[in-house]
Order: C-alpha cells, then sequence, then structure tokens
C-alpha cells in the first residue's frame, strides 16, 4: 500500500522554488508569527490544510479546511504532525523549516527529533536536505555534493562508505567533534552507526 505522502510550509525561509506539489497526498500551510499561509497567497497556491493558533492569519477562503490548534504548550508545527500522523501521513516534506530567526529553526530541529521514531520528516531548503537517520542508510545520486553528519547530542560506532574523508568506528559528540563538510566521492554512500542521534544533511550541490 502507498504510504501517504504531505508537505507542509513553515514559515522560516520561503523556498525560492517550490517543489511539484501534485507529488503530495496534501498541502499543509502552517500559521506562525507571519503566517506561512500567506506565502502560498502571494505564490497563488491553495493548499489543502491550515493549520496552527492563527495569531497572523485573518482570512482565509471557505475551499481550505481550517484546524485552530491554540494550545501554546506545543509549537504550531508539532500540532500539525499529530493531525497528519492522526490520518495517515508518514513521510513528511518540510519547507521553510530554516532561516529568519534561529530560535524557530532549532525549536524545528527538536520537534523532528521527537517524532523521529513515528514520522519520515525530511527538511528542505534552498541549499539541501535534513534529516534524523535510522541505524542505517543509503544514500544514493550524491557524488561531489557535501555531507555532514550533525550528533544529537551523540552517536556510537559511526561507519561511513563513499565519503572522501571516511568515518569508522568513531562516536561523534555535539560540542566536541562533529562530522561536517565532507563530500561524497561516490554516487551511493552508507552510513551506519549503533545508539545515539544523528542528523544528515546533503548539499544541493
Amino acid at each position: 500500500m502507498k504510504t501517504k505522502k504531505a508537505f507542509i510550509l513553515l514559515n522560516g525561509a520561503e523556498p525560492a522554488i517550490f517543489p511539484d506539489l501534485s507529488n503530495y497526498d496534501i498541502v499543509c500551510a502552517i500559521d506562525a508569527i507571519d503566517g506561512a499561509y500567506n506565502h502560498f497567497k502571494l505564490k497563488n497556491i491553495i493548499p489543502d490544510l491550515v493549520t496552527g493558533d492563527f495569531d497572523s492569519i485573518h482570512a482565509i477562503p471557505d475551499n481550505i479546511e481550517v484546524i485552530n490548534t491554540p494550545d501554546q504548550n506545543y509549537t504550531d508545527f508539532d500540532k500539525a504532525l499529530s493531525i497528519l500522523k492522526a490520518r495517515g501521513y508518514i513521510n513528511i516534506d518540510v519547507y521553510g523549516g530554516s532561516g529568519k530567526e534561529h530560535d524557530h529553526f532549532l525549536g524545528n530541529i527538536s520537534t523532528a527529533l521527537q517524532w523521529k521514531e513515528s514520522l519520515k520528516i525530511s527538511f528542505f531548503d534552498d541549499f539541501g536536505k535534513y534529516f534524523f537517520i535510522e541505524e542505517q542508510i543509503t544514500l544514493t545520486n550524491v557524488k561531489g555534493r557535501n555531507i555532514s553528519l550533525i550528533p544529537f547530542p551523540i552517536a556510537h560506532e559511526i561507519f561511513t562508505e563513499g565519503l572522501l574523508y571516511p568515518i569508522k568506528n568513531e562516536t561523534l559528540t555535539f560540542g566536541k567533534r562533529i562530522g561536517t563538510r565532507n563530500i561524497a566521492f561516490n554516487n551511493e554512500v552508507h552510513i551506519s552507526f549503533k545508539g545515539g542521534e544523528l542528523l544528515v544533511y546533503i548539499s544541493n550541490i
């Protein structure tokens, strides 16, 4: 059975180019300080769902589903993920997760880590893609791209294949040693680790 896929636009830096939204089963705008829905409006894109606390949106067309989530104990991003998970969406592509105020960016990373066990969340911006991985992954079509490995806060027994500077049975620790700005010399890169949490960043070029 096909896994349902969702597109989320947060209120960070608006992407210069939107992906083909027809590839998604639902398109969701998250209200925040300026309102991601307003970015859609400027691009003449109609989302399927707008959700958040609506502190910055004043008028939404009747043909768009609106879910008001005023609980301030959770971020609008976290509340949107709860809604999508309840509806069976597992693969979540997030745009606008970085840029603008850095506390929002860090909060979005924290939220993604909290949902890592039940959702496959990938962030995209104009420079690359980043996501938390399970204990092993093979990246494809990455030759020549920058690959960074960021532990949160620690990742044990890391092995890589296909990187210019291989990592062999090493532990990375945030605040001590992390694995930024490596380069893929193969079209495929294999990464594995045992224990902890690891964020992978892949540059666009």
